[in-house]
């Protein structure tokens, strides 16, 4: 079952079938993995119910957030065992001159305190993982990500986090934009909105992206070779 399977109709997808859209892209040879804005800002210290979530941060996104963590966790281990590549854009804390359009938008940003930009443990970076601070939704948009993935020679991108409709839909456009090819499990992105989440999540499978799940994907990235 796929996530929008209750919220996009028949009929919008056999309209998406009939254009063309939806062809797999299939994934390269050497994956890199983008855990984007996995804190405690965004998932909280524990788990709990969205409205009693967004009390202990107002970005929070609740149960959904700790219900993808274990996903991430999984594809974390096998980049870990296959020695590819791990990338974590993550918000950086404002100050408040720094906050631009989103701020002046959803002003509560601009009050998260500091504990919530720490990284969640589980999915902790270690020594050689790649740290990107960003500002804006795309991981891409004022940081150095694109010339870090030329480097370390990646062309398939697995993308995770949070979330669905924003920073990650915003990087997997990027990214396609770019000529990476570009995988997106959905049990490992999550979003406040359930149907923002279903959504996007459809629109990135018929034109940006191969969306299946965590199970789906580590099996197709199993084979892949281990880097030296």
């Amino acid at each position: 079952m796929k996530p929008w399977d209750n919220v996009i109709s028949e009929e919008e997808i056999r309209a998406y079938r009939a254009a063309g859209f939806g062809r797999p892209s299939g994934l390269g040879i050497r994956p890199a993995l983008l855990i984007i804005d996995v804190q405690y800002r965004t998932v909280g210290t524990r788990p709990q119910p969205y409205f009693e979530a967004i009390k202990e941060f107002s970005t929070s996104c609740g149960d959904v957030a700790w219900a993808a963590l274990p996903h991430i966790e999984r594809l974390l281990a096998l980049f870990r065992k296959k020695n590819w590549p791990v990338l974590y854009p993550h918000v950086a804390p404002k100050v408040q001159h720094e906050g631009g359009r989103l701020a002046e938008k959803v002003p509560a940003i601009m009050n998260i305190a500091a504990h919530g930009y720490d990284f969640v443990d589980t999915i902790h970076p270690r020594a050689g993982d790649v740290l990107l601070p960003k500002k804006h939704p795309s991981a891409f948009f004022a940081t150095a990500l694109a010339s870090h993935l030329i480097d370390l020679q990646a062309d398939t991108l697995v993308v995770t986090g949070c979330s669905t409709s924003g920073c990650v839909r915003s990087s997997v456009v990027d990214a396609f934009s770019l000529n990476f090819k570009v995988a997106v499990p959905h049990d490992a992105v999550y979003d406040r909105s359930a149907t923002s989440h279903a959504v996007n999540l459809f629109d990135m499978a018929e034109k940006y992206a191969d969306v299946a799940s965590t199970d789906e994907l580590l099996i197709a990235l199993e084979p892949i070779e281990a880097r030296a």
